[in-house]
């Protein structure tokens, strides 16, 4: 019913930038708050940055003041501005979509896109 493509991962020299992009598609009437979390191998996943509807943004401390979380809510995508990347920011990051509200009127409470590889070179 609800699909989440990410696009814009990639490999970058440590002190680059990348830009991560997600749209959600489908029956969608509106969705509470959209992120990003990550995984690097052996670890759990964690959360990167959120954004609820009306434009309230979090961020990990390990990220602040690099990495810039912002949506549209018009059509449904949300994007992550990472910058001066450091070689520990390298993990497959996902978009997450929590509290969908579907056009049936049905909730769903998380959508996850497939995850996008950041690989960060020292």
């Amino acid at each position: 019913q609800v699909q989440l493509v990410e696009s814009g991962g990639g490999l970058v020299q440590a002190g680059g930038s990348l830009r991560l992009s997600c749209a959600a598609s489908g029956s969608i009437f509106s969705i509470g708050t959209m992120g990003w979390y990550r995984q690097a191998p052996g670890k759990q996943r964690e959360p990167v940055a959120t954004i609820t509807r009306g434009g309230n943004t979090n961020y990990a401390d390990s990220v602040k003041g690099r990495f810039t979380i912002s949506r549209d809510n018009a059509k449904n995508t949300v994007s992550l501005q990472m910058n001066s990347l450091k070689p520990e920011d390298t993990a497959v990051y996902y978009c997450n979509a929590h509290g969908v509200v579907l056009t049936s009127s049905s909730y769903v409470s998380d959508y996850w896109g497939q995850g996008t590889q950041v690989t960060v070179s020292s």
